[in-house]
């Protein structure tokens, strides 16, 4: 159990729940869409599976989504779903390079949401495909707003010298790499081990959802965006360690804000549940 203090109350969060998901590979992440669950992995193709909540439990819809095009695996881990209902929806991939792990190329790539529904495959639906490199270590789309506007925030795994970046999605969607003019909003300073961002948008807080050390241990670092932009470095409002030793992948809040789900790379009990009161 963990207290969160989100600016305005203190929080109980607490893991009420447990259980195994399987057919994802090891699970990247978590997104909570318009009433349903969609999680995300790295099975024998990078793959999404659609989830229904009934009384806080996951039903499987049977939609699959294979992240393939002409058969071929492209997204295969993917680590991040940015879509807020906006004609542009981002897919991070972060693709190993050598076999020590040491060596990454991240990707982002601009798909058609409403049409991976329909086909369920990339065919037809990858819009644009664009490399991430001006990142560090990786990348993990999620949308944000500052200031009144939407953009791409993404930021870094790695032990030291990690960035949370925001990118405009309009020019995003158009460019080939990230390094482009203008693509680049803000960026600021963040701690390590940055495994997904989730963004509260009633609280304008923005949480790392990462591990304590290299790919081990739950934390979850709470920011302001606001002030963290104007500084150039996180500005936190609070970090929650939870003593769980494997690794955790991503979060989200469900609706209402009072009950979350966090997920694992493990394959046994790799979903949670957690109460936010």
């Amino acid at each position: 159990m963990a207290v969160l203090f989100l600016g305005t109350a203190d929080m109980e969060v607490k893991i009420v729940a447990s259980t195994t998901i399987d057919s994802l590979g090891a699970c990247q992440g978590v997104s909570y869409l318009l009433g349903k669950v969609y999680l995300y992995g790295d099975r024998e193709v990078g793959m999404i599976r659609t989830y229904a909540l009934n009384s806080n439990q996951l039903i499987y819809t049977g939609q699959e989504i294979k992240l393939t095009q002409n058969g071929q695996d492209v997204i295969n881990h993917p680590t991040g779903i940015a879509h807020n209902g906006s004609k542009h929806t981002f897919v991070g991939n972060s693709i190993r390079l050598n076999p020590e792990g040491t060596q990454w190329k991240a990707v982002i790539y601009a798909v058609d949401w409403e049409g991976l529904q329909r086909t369920k495959t990339l065919d037809g639906n990858l819009l644009n495909v664009i490399e991430d490199d001006i990142c560090i270590q990786g990348t993990r789309p999620e949308y944000v707003q500052y200031e009144g506007k939407w953009y791409v925030a993404t930021a870094d795994y790695g032990p030291k010298s990690n960035e949370v970046r925001l990118y405009d999605p309009q020019i995003l969607s158009k460019a080939k790499k990230t390094s482009e003019a203008g693509v680049l909003f803000k960026k600021f300073s963040c701690s390590a081990w940055v495994q997904n961002l989730h963004w509260i948008p009633s609280k304008g807080i923005l949480v790392l959802i990462q591990n304590q050390i290299e790919g081990r241990k739950w934390r979850f670092t709470f920011i302001d965006l606001k002030k963290s932009v104007a500084s150039g470095q996180q500005q936190v409002l609070n970090v929650v360690d939870i003593d769980k030793s494997d690794e955790l992948e991503g979060f989200t809040l469900l609706e209402g804000s009072s009950t979350g789900m966090a997920v694992t790379s493990s394959r046994h009990q790799n979903v949670h549940l957690v109460t936010v009161k």
